[in-house]
């Protein structure tokens, strides 16, 4: 599976500081739980990508309209 494969799968993501000074990004549905922990720099890159990844797919989204 790639990341534009589209899936029925559901999870919950939860984002927050850990008592470390870590950023975790704690990923979980009924079968499986996986805790990332990120440097804070690390973090700020993701929230980066993230940012970018909306903005493309916004931008798809208003040309399909058209």
């Amino acid at each position: 599976m790639g990341i534009d494969t589209e899936s029925n799968v559901e999870a919950s993501l939860q984002i927050g500081p850990t008592e470390k000074g870590m950023v975790r990004l704690y990923v979980s549905n009924n079968s499986i739980e996986i805790p990332m922990d990120f440097e804070p720099e690390e973090a700020k890159e993701i929230a980066d990508e993230i940012l970018s990844a909306a903005k493309v797919a916004a931008e798809l989204e208003d040309t399909s309209r058209s």
